[in-house]
């Protein structure tokens, strides 16, 4: 058995933040103490000091990183992992992009070997293939299509233990009635990709649609006579809010403004695609070239934004600078987006929670990463 003593830096979770230490076991938090109790003993030290101390965090949408796509075989989707897992990210939910839907299927069952060997790989989001062509982004649009019955029972068979959230556009044939039936197999569903009206939003929502996709992004924007999808979900206290906060997809002044129309309902996510965490040059999404340069992923010869080199940790950074406090941007980096899709494990630091840690200085870098 080995044990884990982080100490002396400030512990920061949705709790909000105090000073103390916390003691890891095999796969759980012992302990946490305040500055003034004597450490426990512990297999290895880790002095925190200067720096913070949070839950690891959960990303419930990135499309891979690290070269990799989860979406491309077991050995791929590990591999985007252990790239995210450096900048803080212990639990990911790997997004999967329009593909043709034999391919798709092939994917949920390489997923499903990968959920088997790693604890931190929770399930799969389809970001497709049911997305309205107008606000397709860097989908392919010949393989977009309506949520018919087949389609859905077929995906729901395949993805059961295994796909853990779905986008659609609630605008399409069959969408509204589609919600239910994913609500109701476990499968969150998330409003994106669409050119819905702000009743239909709503509509969604009172169907049991629990989510946006990346706000700001691939929808109509809120106009004064026109609030669209961010006007019902802002209106919905069961709804939350994905956005990405890399200052490239929305501008900080945005993602602070979503933070204090929504309290406790935003969810940072990457929306990561394979060029987070490694080299700039070109690469595919789907079938998609994709060109990124300084940290902007475009489809070729587009200024069409094709996913993020996001990582959460840069998430963090971009939303404290925009305003956001320290505790409400960890608690949208752990416990909204673990509720969101329904983890029952959550991430707080507490005894008996699961023993994830990212250890951050005071600028916020990531120092170290413990993991189950």
């Amino acid at each position: 058995m080995t044990s884990t003593l982080v100490h002396s830096g400030t512990l920061v979770d949705a709790a909000g933040e105090r000073p103390g230490w916390v003691l890891v076991e095999p796969g759980r938090i012992a302990q946490v103490g305040d500055p003034f109790e004597a450490f426990p003993a512990a297999d290895r030290i880790v002095d925190a000091s200067g720096g913070y101390v949070t839950p690891g965090f959960v990303d419930i949408h990135g499309h891979g990183g690290g070269g990799c796509y989860y979406e491309d075989g077991t050995e791929a989707a590990l591999e985007a992992l252990v790239a995210h897992r450096a900048h803080g990210t212990t639990r990911a939910v790997g997004s999967f992009v329009t593909n043709p839907l034999d391919s798709t299927v092939a994917s949920l069952q390489a997923s499903r070997a990968a959920m088997e060997r790693e604890p931190g790989y929770i399930g799969v989001h389809l970001e497709g293939p049911f997305l309205a062509p107008g606000r397709k982004g860097a989908h392919d649009p010949e393989l977009l299509r309506h949520p018919d019955r087949d389609t859905v029972a077929m995906l729901l068979d395949e993805g059961a233990g295994v796909i853990r959230q779905i986008t659609l556009a609630p605008e399409l044939p069959g969408a509204l009635d589609a919600i239910p039936t994913f609500v109701d197999a476990g499968v969150r569903v998330a409003v994106g990709h669409t050119d819905c009206d702000y009743d239909t939003a709503r509509e969604a929502f009172a169907r049991g649609a629990s989510l946006v996709t990346h706000a700001f992004n691939a929808m109509a924007p809120i106009q004064g006579r026109f609030p669209g999808v961010l006007g019902a979900a802002v209106g919905a206290d069961h709804v939350t809010i994905e956005v990405i906060a890399d200052a490239i997809h929305v501008h900080p002044a945005s993602v602070s403004l979503l933070f204090d129309a929504a309290p406790g309902r935003v969810a940072l996510v990457t929306d990561a695609m394979a060029a987070a965490a490694a080299p700039p040059g070109r690469y595919l999404l789907g079938g998609l070239k994709v060109e990124v340069v300084d940290g902007r992923a475009v489809l070729d010869g587009t200024d069409t934004l094709a996913g993020s080199t996001l990582t959460m940790d840069w998430a963090l950074r971009t939303a404290v600078a925009s305003g956001v406090s320290m505790t409400d941007a960890v608690a949208a980096l752990t416990t909204v987006p673990a509720r969101a899709i329904g983890e029952s494990d959550e991430p707080v630091l507490a005894p008996g929670s699961r023993g994830d840690l990212v250890v951050l200085t005071g600028d916020l870098a990531v120092a170290e990463v413990l993991t189950v």
